[in-house]
């Protein structure tokens, strides 16, 4: 386990222990934190190795502005092959006509799809942050919301999901030039299809992000925007399971604009071995034990917010149909900034999080979410999920007792020795 990192035999190319003992142990510092830690953070995941070893494979070298076959620089001719296999793979395992793989992440692949279709000023509506969206939806502190004029619905104030009547209505009135699906916190199927058919109404582009979502629609758990939308984005290290970066795919119609916008539009020489790395994780994904693995977490999501039900905790929008939810934090009397502290304290890792129409600020919430990639990729199922529900209400409730908190530390660390990472 030590050694994952010690792969070069090079005396030319010393080993980061060799050369910086000091950044060494800060990654041998962040394993075992990992290790000896249960990470519940719905947008984060574990790279298998393979992953790992094109991360830090030779193609890091290599400056490649442009697209295979229409490189600035020359002795390309090895990474072209290298990002048409991501490309390729990427379209086989979504169904799409034309696949971008060079954003470095989400929120560039987001970025690329408003510079190919947006001017400054132009009208986009998506979902609102505290109800679920994402940063690059339009918030006012984020480029998208600088940029464009930000139109956001929310969710219904009853049932907490998605209301078409309200995101009809807001089209009509406001005609956006895109209109955005997707989200960062909602716990419920999308209905990509109502989504086109409003866009179709005002004459808008539709782009859905699945940066959450991925994986579960690569395995066919969750419905597919590809048939519905003009562009389609998502990250590749969530569900997905495979390396920090972004994609962009869309309809052939599209795919000029896109690429431009990415390359030379905002960015300069793409990260080949990201790239390779994407390769391989869709791969993975391609495999039919992938599709088992997103069952599974989405088994493990319903199994433990059951148990939070009966536990008496509140799930927001009433449950959960993918591989996150968040728990209502009111009736416990605590914040979600609280609730984070004291669940790392104990080696549970989970992020604070708005509730719809949350009466806290953003930095306190509400709430937390909840996801379960991360302990499904330790081999985890129903039945530990549910063991570790327990831990998180039993901790919440005795946060005030250092003994009590010592006590679930080491069960946590139980879990993490017999479900080990790598």
């Amino acid at each position: 386990m030590n050694d994952i990192y010690k792969s070069t035999k090079s005396t030319k190319i010393s080993t980061i222990s060799a050369v910086d003992q000091a950044l060494y142990e800060i990654i041998q510092e962040e394993m075992r934190r990992e290790e000896q830690t249960l990470n519940l953070i719905a947008s984060e995941n574990y790279a298998p190795r393979a992953v790992l070893d094109a991360l830090g494979s030779v193609l890091t070298n290599k400056y490649a502005e442009g697209y295979p076959g229409r490189r600035y620089y020359g002795g390309c001719q090895v990474v072209d092959k290298a990002e048409l296999l991501a490309q390729e793979r990427c379209k086989e395992l979504f169904g799409a006509e034309h696949a971008n793989v060079q954003p470095h992440s989400g929120s560039q692949a987001n970025m690329a799809v408003y510079f190919a279709t947006l001017n400054p000023g132009d009208t986009i509506l998506g979902m609102s942050l505290t109800e679920g969206g994402h940063l690059t939806h339009g918030h006012q502190v984020n480029f998208s919301g600088r940029l464009f004029k930000s139109v956001h619905y929310t969710l219904n104030k009853d049932t907490e999901q998605l209301d078409f009547d309200q995101i009809r209505t807001l089209a009509h009135e406001h005609k956006p030039r895109i209109i955005i699906a997707g989200a960062s916190a909602y716990s419920r199927t999308i209905d990509f299809a109502q989504f086109a058919q409003i866009a179709k109404e005002v004459n808008a582009l539709f782009m859905a992000d699945i940066a959450h979502i991925a994986g579960l629609i690569a395995a066919k758990i969750h419905p597919s925007p590809i048939a519905h939308a003009d562009f389609v984005t998502s990250t590749t290290h969530k569900t997905l399971r495979g390396p920090r970066g972004g994609l962009v795919m869309c309809t052939k119609a599209h795919a000029q604009a896109v690429d431009k916008a990415t390359m030379p539009g905002m960015q300069g020489g793409p990260l080949m071995h990201a790239i390779a790395a994407k390769a391989v994780g869709f791969k993975l994904a391609l495999q039919p034990e992938f599709a088992v693995y997103q069952q599974q977490i989405v088994r493990n999501a319903a199994a433990m917010a059951d148990e939070f039900k009966k536990l008496d905790y509140r799930i927001v929008s009433g449950g959960t149909d993918n591989h996150l939810f968040v728990l209502d934090l009111r009736a416990h009397h605590l914040n979600g900034k609280q609730a984070e502290q004291i669940l790392e304290s104990v080696g549970l890792i989970v992020n604070r999080n708005c509730i719809p129409f949350d009466p806290n600020p953003a930095w306190l919430t509400s709430g937390i979410r909840i996801g379960t990639p991360a302990l499904t990729t330790r081999g985890m199922a129903q039945k530990e999920v549910r063991a570790i529900a327990h831990l998180i209400d039993d901790a919440l409730k005795n946060y005030e007792s250092t003994t009590h908190l010592n006590s679930i530390k080491k069960e946590v660390r139980k879990w993490c020795t017999q479900f080990p990472i790598y």
